[in-house]
């Protein structure tokens, strides 16, 4: 039985040789909380043992966010970080590899005027913009990750004593990526090979929308010529495979902006800007939202769906089984990076650019007139269930099913 400390070892190994896949030469960029601090110095030590030529790390710290949003002038939401934005840019063109350690508390900005928070959010996506779309057409390796901090470890498991929560969800995330395996790196190969071969065979059935049904949801969703499903296991610019999500059990694509008709509601809780949405419905007419409802930080997905024009839309469609290993832990993660690997979701928001054929390659306009999504936001929120039938329309009508009572139906 490994101990810890070797679980530990493993994660990181994951994190810098599958996740970023640093390469000999190469800077290795990590952005992270302080109290991460001890995952980090291993995160460190891993990327130069891997060859890096350097490694930067960035520390935040929850509490210095949460007292800017609080106190500080409103015009100082409006001043978009340039000199942050053209960093990262600079980074990401030298083929820097990008690493994020994820560990926020659910929580963290629960009573903060929502309005300066979208704000302070829409002036940060806008400066980013051109950074995004790097992200988003693979330009460089990028990854996430995530590292328990007490807060969290408390939504997560409360009825759990303070003393066992940050023990219970490291070794439930250890299971859910697999490095309570001898040999994780192996593990991860085969996953990803069992990924690809979904996504190659809904490649091949190419097909003209899909039709969600199930308690609540009643939704079709167009897929534009040329769609191409894809799973996190990817290749960056220089040929370098990374995997963008770790964990990952998705396949997914791009819907066609104007193609989605219908109602969704959602199946989990969405942590969104520091803040909860829950049990929420959106209703869409020829793409476009046009009108929602949710019983728990209503606010909040107003003024997500309003961060700008691409927001009233979707740029993601992916598929998840519902008997998967995070599924299946029946643990409630309060974070994206978890959440919607244990359910299918949809994301509001920009679309990327290598959910098309050439898409890679082509500008944002040439994006658009495929029926590619844009926008400053990428936001996923969880909308399977076991009750989800999920059909394909063939672009003869054919109607073949892709996934009844929540799971794969080939």
């Amino acid at each position: 039985m490994l101990t810890f400390e070797q679980k530990l070892d493993r994660y990181a190994e994951l994190a810098v040789k599958v996740g970023a896949n640093v390469q000999p030469g190469q800077i290795f960029v990590i952005s992270a909380m302080i109290d991460t601090v001890e995952f980090v110095r291993l995160l460190v030590r891993k990327g130069y043992e891997a060859g890096a030529k350097k490694v930067i790390v960035k520390f935040s710290d929850e509490t210095v966010n949460r007292l800017r949003l609080k106190m500080a002038p409103e015009q100082s939401f409006q001043d978009p970080p340039k000199w942050h934005a053209a960093e990262l840019e600079e980074l990401a063109a030298n083929n820097a590899a990008f690493l994020t350690v994820l560990s926020s508390s659910p929580d963290l900005l629960k009573g903060i005027d929502p309005e300066r928070i979208s704000t302070h959010q829409r002036t940060y996506g806008q400066a980013l913009a051109k950074y995004r779309q790097y992200q988003q057409a693979d330009k460089m390796s990028w990854t996430g990750v995530a590292c328990p901090s007490p807060d969290w470890a408390a939504k997560v498991f409360p009825d759990l004593p303070a003393s066992k929560q940050m023990e219970q969800l490291w070794e439930a995330i250890f299971a859910a990526v697999r490095a309570d395996l001898e040999d994780p790196i192996q593990a991860w190969d085969k996953h990803i090979e069992r990924l690809e071969h979904k996504a190659v065979a809904l490649n091949n059935k190419k097909y003209r929308a899909l039709h969600f049904i199930s308690p609540g949801t009643d939704l079709t969703v167009e897929l534009p010529e040329g769609h191409i499903w894809a799973q996190a296991g990817s290749v960056n610019e220089q040929g370098t495979p990374f995997v963008a999500n770790i964990p990952t059990e998705e396949v997914f694509t791009a819907p066609a902006k104007h193609g989605v008709n219908g109602t969704v509601s959602s199946t989990k809780p969405l942590s969104y800007g520091g803040s909860i949405i829950d049990r929420f419905t959106l209703t869409f007419e020829n793409g476009r939202i046009v009108d929602f409802h949710a019983e728990e930080g209503h606010d909040t997905l107003e003024r997500l769906i309003n961060m700008d024009e691409g927001s009233h839309y979707l740029g993601e469609v992916a598929l998840v089984p519902y008997h998967s290993p995070i599924s299946e832990s029946g643990i409630l993660y309060y974070t994206t990076l978890y959440d919607e690997n244990a359910s299918c979701h949809l994301a509001i928001g920009s679309s990327y650019a290598f959910n098309i054929d050439g898409g890679k390659k082509m500008s944002p306009e040439e994006l658009a007139a495929r029926g590619m999504n844009t926008s400053i936001t990428h936001v996923d929120f969880m909308m399977g269930s076991p009750e989800t039938d999920i059909y394909g329309i063939t672009t003869s009508g054919e109607r073949e099913a892709i996934f009844l009572k929540g799971d794969w139906a080939f």
